[in-house]
């Protein structure tokens, strides 16, 4: 797949790819996990944890950057999924009485894939028990599937297809969901050799936003999905975590970003967030809430979402 580059300013690096998609440079795709902090305090410095100045300051950071690696409608398709994804976050927590900063843009070099690292929120108090981790665990990638949804089917009725031209590049790689929706707008298969899908800029967009929703649901640590499993079965989260830890490096043959990825993960750490009580059991909607993000795991995961043509 190439993208459509008519919504880019000049000078705009080379047009990218997406399943079946080529890119001259070889980028990888980072995303900071939502990160607690545990230590509680009632000092009137540690209760001001909003910073809207610094947050306008990495906005408008961020969104010169993605515009100068995508154009005006990739930058700002891009900053509405990350910016839904954190502040479903933000949102949850919030609802629940429960102190944290602003979402925190974090702008990349624009030759940089995306021209960001993503974004962030930090918990700055601890989770009172498993049905507010749960909340606050899936209202991101839920809040921001459904923005990068629309998104994606909106930008690839916009892109075009064509034949493969043997261009040697970087192949982007392809996901349940995207296969689907390639098949019900364009009524072609992604993962075909024989064409490309050219991705409007803002096709991209939601490509990339179903990627990050994809690498922040793997249920390890302090990664979303972490969160969501332990909510859902604390005795499973020890071994669900190890067993997609150890996938992680097969799958680095394939693409040496998961090996980035897993270095990540033991920076962070594989235990989840702290809680006052974790015995108190879930109700169904929470239940219902914990598969629903599995589900959007499943459909949004790219097992090698980079490779050299």
């Amino acid at each position: 797949m190439k993208q459509d580059d008519q919504n880019s300013p000049d000078g705009i690096p080379p047009p990218f790819d997406s399943p079946n998609v080529k890119q001259d440079d070889k980028s990888s795709l980072e995303e900071t996990p939502l990160s607690f902090d545990s230590r509680e305090s009632d000092s009137p410095e540690s209760l001001k944890t909003e910073n809207w100045w610094l947050f306008f300051l990495l906005l408008s950071g961020t969104l010169v950057t993605t515009y100068l690696s995508g154009g005006l409608l990739f930058s700002i398709s891009l900053i509405l999924i990350l910016g839904a994804h954190e502040f479903g976050h933000y949102w949850a927590s919030r609802r629940n009485g429960v102190r944290s900063t602003l979402p925190y843009f974090i702008p990349a070099p624009p030759v940089f894939i995306a021209g960001t690292f993503g974004a962030f929120i930090q918990i700055k108090q601890v989770i009172p028990n498993r049905r507010v981790l749960m909340e606050i665990g899936c209202a991101g990638p839920i809040a921001g599937f459904i923005v990068a949804l629309p998104t994606l089917v909106y930008g690839l009725s916009l892109s075009y297809v064509s034949p493969v031209l043997g261009i040697e590049g970087v192949n982007f790689g392809s996901s349940l969901i995207l296969n689907i929706c390639a098949e019900l707008t364009l009524g072609v298969d992604p993962q075909s050799s024989d064409l490309n899908i050219n991705l409007h800029p803002i096709a991209f967009a939601g490509w990339i936003g179903m990627l990050v929703t994809a690498l922040n649901l793997i249920p390890i640590g302090q990664l979303d999905g972490g969160h969501i499993v332990f909510a859902l079965s604390p005795k499973q989260h020890k071994w669900t975590g190890r067993l997609f830890f150890l996938a992680l490096f097969p799958l680095g043959y394939f693409w040496t970003g998961w090996f980035f990825w897993a270095v990540m993960i033991v920076l962070v750490g594989f235990k989840t967030a702290p809680l006052l009580d974790e015995t108190e059991e879930l109700g169904t909607l929470h239940r219902v809430l914990g598969v629903v993000s599995i589900a959007i795991f499943f459909v949004t995961f790219i097992p090698i979402p980079f490779s050299m043509l």
